[in-house]
């Protein structure tokens, strides 16, 4: 098993590599692509939620071995390295092992990662998601370690993605807009929507321009805004307007 891998695709953004540290996971985000991915069924990868096996141990062999220094690497893509009502001891470990060969993580979770705060620095980020399918209970304690993390000097970060609900959205990014180092957004994909994607995307993108935040619109969010109302992309427009220069 190699536990840290170079992510694909879109993936490629989030960092040099990734490492997925469990089996499944307990969140049952009705647009979760993992049992997909993995090829599990979904009960199953909701309701086994393990450590994969020697995954420190064999993490450090690779570490070791290859000498993977310096990099930025993603936890997680197909689980959460904070499954709720799990031991993340596994995740601490794994964290310690990167951070001891000068590596440095990105988390991004649903759980509450505040017990590995020790672990991490000013190269690091902690990231929460919030796509409008969580209770008041839970955004408030997700906010209280993400404010935790930002108040330590950790980078912080929040996907907004999928957004589900885009007048929860506006709320919520307000909410975070002061301590948030950075937002990502993105559209509901491969399910049903009423959400105006071109038309949320253009004012999710100028409240956060107004707000003065780092932000990343998602691909697919951002080929949704460059369709124009004649159902052309402003870019083919754009072309052809410099072809007549």
């Amino acid at each position: 098993m190699k536990p840290l891998y170079v992510p694909k695709g879109a993936a490629k953004e989030y960092g040099d590599y990734a490492v997925n540290i469990y089996t499944g996971c307990p969140h049952r985000c009705y647009y979760c692509f993992a049992p997909n991915v993995l090829h599990q069924e979904r009960e199953t990868f909701h309701s086994c939620v393990e450590p994969r096996k020697d995954i420190v141990a064999e993490l450090r062999r690779q570490l070791e071995r290859k000498q993977i220094t310096g990099k930025l690497v993603h936890l997680c893509f197909t689980c959460d390295p904070y499954p709720t009502g799990y031991d993340t001891t596994p995740t601490r470990e794994v964290i310690k092992a990167l951070k001891e060969y000068a590596n440095h993580v990105q988390i991004l979770t649903k759980g509450n990662g505040s017990r590995d705060f020790d672990l991490l620095d000013g190269g690091d980020w902690y990231g929460i998601t919030l796509d409008g399918t969580q209770t008041v209970k839970f955004i408030r304690e997700r906010l209280n370690g993400f404010v935790e993390a930002y108040q330590k000097g950790i980078r912080t970060w929040v996907s907004f993605e999928p957004v589900t609900n885009e007048n929860r959205f506006f709320v919520e990014l307000n909410l975070v807009a002061n301590i948030a180092d950075k937002v990502k957004i993105g559209k509901l994909n491969y399910h049903p929507s009423n959400i105006n994607w071109a038309q949320f995307g253009r004012e999710a993108e100028a409240l956060c321009k107004s707000l003065g935040l780092d932000y990343y619109i998602k691909d697919s969010l951002r080929a949704e805004m460059e369709v124009n109302c004649n159902g052309r992309t402003e870019k083919a427009d754009q072309g052809r307007e410099a072809g007549r220069l």
